[in-house]
């Protein structure tokens, strides 16, 4: 196996592993250089990099801006050329520089391209709005976990994986993760302690506030899970005037985009 069938490979293994890593390309260069337009390298999200990308000149600055790639999600063009060249941190075209003391004075421009690890969104319920719900966020890029009670009739088809618990299901969730109950009658208290005592950055319930606070109420007694109850947006979604199980599914998809994008997960809701 050549190198770059090799760094192939290892994009492949590390996208079935569900972990982050940031592909390193090398799109053109000018002068004398080791590497050449299309070598490849893979750049760990502890910053180990893979692949052959030239000498130190080159892989340091692919290290660094690798790793800020992958913080901020966006993919990035850098130039690394001669440092006698350099006076100015970005080009004249807005390209980002980095200096290269290389003696053999070429020029390198690697376009960098994060790979995050597939968030989770974790739903609680076979409801119709909880299947239609699996189908669109697995659509959005999420990887769904399905989690009902051993006692439901049926299971949510279009999830990734369907666990007989909501507290093993919520328990998959982390702080990037989104988690939604949609039990809607079926064991709504077990499925409402379970996402509380999870690390989900959200959490939503299709239910009304009124029904809503009558849950919360059985929890007034436990401080822990009292404090939690102030993250739980209900209803949960945003408000489109949404009647059918998929439009209220796509309402809670959209608000979990939109928190996302404008960094809020985690925080409480607005009049909490």
């Amino acid at each position: 196996m050549t190198l770059s069938e090799a760094t192939l490979d290892l994009i492949e293994r590390l996208r079935g592993s569900g972990k982050s890593f940031c592909v390193a390309t090398i799109v053109r260069t000018k002068d004398a250089t080791s590497a050449k337009p299309g070598a490849k390298a893979v750049v760990t999200n502890d910053g180990e990099l893979r692949g052959f990308l030239g000498g130190g000149c080159v892989t340091g600055a692919v290290r660094k801006e690798a790793q800020l790639a992958l913080t901020t999600g966006q993919p990035k063009l850098i130039r690394i050329r001669p440092k006698e060249e350099i006076d100015v941190p970005v080009d004249l075209d807005g390209i980002a520089l980095h200096k290269s003391s290389c003696p053999s004075g070429g020029t390198i421009e690697v376009f960098l391209e994060p790979m995050q690890a597939a968030r989770h969104l974790i739903i609680l319920g076979s409801s119709p709005i909880a299947c239609a719900l699996a189908g669109i966020s697995k659509a959005s890029g999420y990887r769904t976990i399905s989690g009902t009670q051993k006692r439901a009739e049926s299971v949510v088809a279009a999830a990734d994986e369907n666990l007989d618990s909501f507290a093993a299901a919520a328990r998959k969730a982390g702080q990037e993760d989104a988690l939604v109950l949609s039990t809607q009658g079926r064991h709504d208290r077990e499925a409402l302690k379970a996402a509380l005592m999870s690390e989900a950055g959200y959490i939503g319930m299709v239910a009304s506030r009124r029904k809503f606070a009558a849950l919360a109420d059985a929890f007034a007694g436990n401080p822990d899970l009292c404090d939690r109850l102030e993250d739980v947006r209900a209803p949960a979604g945003l408000d489109i005037s949404a009647v059918e199980p998929e439009e209220i599914a796509l309402s809670i998809m959209a608000e979990i985009v939109a928190l996302r994008r404008a960094g809020q997960f985690g925080k409480k809701p607005e009049g909490v």
